[in-house]
């Protein structure tokens, strides 16, 4: 199984007015992305909006994603339905397509309980040959993944990552304590990257890291490299863009700031809306305090 590390953007998906995918656009911020030092990319995590995409548009999404990466880094593609077919459907295309590995999300409508939680999951695992990494988001999901759903996960031959949206970073511990090296641990943007780091985590996959790529490299080289002190300095700047993308809609917020450094992304997909005038300004002075 490839290793899977450091900084993956969870890429936005641009669309034109009439919901077709900017492929150019994506395009070119993969590559400058790649260009910016980033160890991989991800496609469809809660940035791309994937809730809010049709098959078609997810498709074209990842595979633009996998053209302009043209295998330079890996590519984790995000997978999400209520239903088990439909994610087991998505992963094996998502693979078809080339991607290197996938990012498995679980809807949920109803509320489901732990062995069909752990079912899903497998099920995804089962049906592809590349690495899987399991993605929980308390906040937005109706059913968590529990300490014992993710070390029975873990004994999978494919399942050897988690990226864990909760706010509790003692429980990124309390999982790295369970598992050990069978499930690593990415951050997410709702984590102090720099911290998950300290205590053992590989790396993040978050959306801001596609406004801030090079400082995000820059903070994952110091933690790496164990120069706390610059790494904390770097992290207390770097958290502004953090707490912005907290405060506001994650697709709207990193489009705006796509959109602001040049890229024409577009508007986050309706009923959700564009940040507003105030709202943008507030990303354009965290952005300009980056330099």
């Amino acid at each position: 199984m490839p290793d899977l590390h450091g900084v993956f953007p969870y890429l936005v998906s641009p669309l034109d007015p009439d919901g077709k995918v900017r492929t150019a656009v994506l395009g070119r911020l993969c590559d400058d992305l790649i260009k910016a030092g980033v160890h991989g990319l991800t496609p469809l995590g809660s940035t791309g909006e994937f809730a809010y995409l049709d098959r078609a548009q997810r498709t074209a999404v990842v595979q633009a994603t996998i053209e302009a990466a043209k295998g330079r880094v890996p590519v984790i593609a995000g997978v999400a339905s209520t239903s088990t077919a439909d994610a087991v459907t998505q992963a094996k295309a998502y693979q078809q397509l080339g991607a290197d590995g996938i990012l498995a999300i679980m809807e949920a409508y109803f509320p489901v309980a732990d062995a069909q939680v752990e079912s899903y999951f497998r099920s995804i695992a089962d049906a592809v040959d590349i690495p899987v990494v399991i993605y929980t988001n308390p906040q937005f999901q109706r059913s968590d993944l529990t300490l014992d759903v993710i070390a029975r996960l873990g004994e999978h031959p494919r399942i050897g990552y988690i990226k864990d949206a909760s706010t509790n970073t003692g429980r990124l511990l309390s999982i790295m304590n369970r598992c050990g090296d069978k499930i690593r641990v990415f951050s997410a943007s709702a984590h102090i990257p720099a911290a998950v780091m300290l205590i053992g985590g590989v790396g993040w996959m978050a959306g801001p890291a596609c406004i801030i790529p090079r400082q995000s490299v820059e903070l994952y080289e110091l933690c790496k490299a164990g120069r706390w002190d610059a790494a904390m300095a770097l992290q207390r700047r770097l958290w502004r863009i953090n707490e912005a993308f907290a405060r506001f809609n994650l697709a709207a917020c990193i489009k705006a700031g796509l959109s602001i450094q040049g890229y024409d992304v577009g508007d986050p997909v309706p009923p959700q809306a564009a940040l507003t005038a105030e709202q943008r300004k507030v990303v354009e002075a965290a952005l300009r305090d980056l330099g």
